[in-house]
């Protein structure tokens, strides 16, 4: 007998939030309403989760062509959309190994019908919280060799986190059992300008959970102890550009582990 999630579509949460400004359509009308009143705050809101998708998306590539990386641990994977990270690592390398990772309800549902894989590698969903890592390794191990490099992707997510100390935390214990050459990629929204502070304080008016924005300094402090890539903690639109965009209040940076 198939077990379907209950979903409780009258609280707006940031992966439906975030699934609505990519002009996805998995979402209720309590996100798009608070979608709607962060974009009269910040209508290029739309535009700066266009882009950071392409960071993502270039970075998964980086990570799957130059750097080697044949597994990857997705925590915060959001609601599928376009250009997920198994269709472009294994586009790039068709033997990866994928593993996502969320506990939004919604995203469980959606995760399993349409988060396929190429016959070489292999795609799997974790229901699961970022605060607990030893259960997300444990149940990814299932699923990935933990002696072979991974590449941990914390998109848009450890702004979730209030405190800069446990955010480390989390890194650290997520990247200490994985073996030297593994990588942590990551984004999230900066504190650097009043449209995004404003947009912030919308957000976290009715969304759950809250999110926190970061300067750049402390977010390069979250990879104390990893070797960062090169161009280092920069706007998304700056890390590795295909194409000349303008640059926004969302900070990235890839570390490695030495």
């Amino acid at each position: 007998m198939e077990v379907r999630v209950t979903v409780d579509g009258s609280t707006p949460l940031t992966a439906r939030i975030w699934n609505y400004l990519l002009g996805g359509t998995d979402n209720f009308p309590a996100d798009r309403a608070v979608g709607d009143q962060i974009l009269q705050s910040l209508p290029a809101l739309a535009a700066s989760a266009r882009l950071s998708r392409q960071y993502l998306v270039r970075v998964v590539r980086f990570l799957a062509v130059e750097a080697g990386v044949r597994q990857f641990l997705d925590i915060g994977t959001g609601l599928p959309t376009a250009d997920n990270t198994h269709e472009v690592a294994q586009a790039a390398a068709p033997d990866a190994r994928i593993v996502y990772v969320d506990n939004d309800p919604l995203v469980q549902e959606h995760a399993r019908a349409l988060l396929t894989s190429t016959p070489q590698g292999v795609t799997a969903y974790l229901h699961a919280d970022l605060r607990d890592p030893e259960a997300i390794l444990h149940e990814a191990a299932k699923v990935m060799d933990p002696d072979k490099i991974t590449a941990v992707l914390v998109m848009g997510i450890l702004g979730h986190i209030e405190s800069d100390d446990e955010a480390k935390a989390i890194i650290d214990r997520l990247m200490a059992p994985l073996p030297s050459g593994s990588y942590l990629a990551m984004y999230d929204g900066g504190d650097t300008t009043e449209d995004n502070r404003e947009a912030t304080r919308i957000w976290n008016l009715s969304a759950e959970p809250k999110y926190h924005l970061r300067s750049p300094e402390r977010i390069a402090k979250l990879f104390d102890g990893l070797e960062l890539v090169e161009p280092g903690v920069v706007s998304v639109t700056r890390w590795r550009p295909e194409a000349d965009e303008p640059v926004i209040d969302q900070y990235c940076a890839v570390g490695r582990k030495p």
